[in-house]
């Protein structure tokens, strides 16, 4: 049977940037981090750790590796969600089974895990009257926050959560549309016409338009190739967390 006040609360997730200063209390925030391991994980090894932040001064201390989001220190907790197979590899090696897990292919399976963790911590987050936002600067600085956490070989950062009481509610964004994402047993090629059509009213949205008047561009893809995620910056991070994972442990298989 159809559970339809979950699917209403998926429906109407928005992103909250701006938070009461109403702490959250201990087992509120314990019940949604529960929940958020509740999240299917890859053979049930849970690779994953949360690391929660609320003392104001490891926050304002925290903030400038999300470059200064007012989020970071105005949200009650701040969640650093980590990629981990350290924990599984030292309950393996403390039982004689030996190290497998210091690969590419056991971050990714972390990763996963992390993200479905995340995921689900939102979506319990909400269902408690709480707001959250996910943080992507997470990723830009990866080494920094190494450093900053403590973080061992076989942790990366990969996702940050501020979470808190909402202080404002925006309309909740635009999503392409099923037809434009939904393929039917094969992968089907986009033509020019079926792209035009999936990304044509995301194009002409008012908020659109006021983007592309304030960066003096023609198109929205401009704006995300000149204005968000330009390729320089695309190629150096990726430099830098590529390299990160050699550092952590993550490439060491042969």
């Amino acid at each position: 049977m159809e559970n339809s006040s979950v699917i209403d609360l998926l429906l109407k997730h928005k992103s909250i940037r701006k938070y009461t200063a109403d702490p959250i209390p201990e087992p509120v925030l314990n019940k949604v981090l529960e929940a958020g391991t509740r999240a299917a994980t890859t053979g049930n090894m849970q690779l994953y750790s949360v690391i929660v932040t609320k003392d104001p001064e490891r926050k304002r201390a925290l903030a400038p590796l999300h470059f200064n989001q007012p989020m970071i220190t105005e949200a009650p907790a701040v969640l650093t969600f980590t990629a981990d197979v350290n924990r599984f590899q030292q309950w393996c090696e403390q039982r004689e089974a030996g190290r497998a897990y210091d690969n590419l292919l056991w971050y990714v399976c972390a990763a996963i895990d992390c993200m479905l963790m995340a995921q689900n911590t939102v979506v319990a987050a909400e269902a408690m009257g709480l707001g959250t936002c996910f943080l992507g600067t997470t990723l830009y600085t990866a080494k920094e926050q190494c450093a900053f956490f403590d973080l061992p070989a076989g942790v990366m950062p990969l996702t940050t959560l501020t979470l808190g009481y909402p202080a404002e509610q925006p309309e909740a964004t635009d999503r392409l549309p099923l037809t434009g994402i939904v393929h039917s047993e094969r992968y089907r090629a986009y033509t020019p016409d079926a792209i035009d059509g999936i990304y044509g009213p995301k194009e002409a949205l008012p908020q659109t338009q006021r983007l592309l008047a304030e960066n003096g561009l023609p198109n929205l893809a401009q704006i995300f190739t000149q204005r968000r995620y330009p390729l320089a910056d695309n190629l150096k991070f990726s430099e830098h967390y590529l390299e990160l994972l050699k550092t952590q442990g993550f490439l060491n298989g042969k």
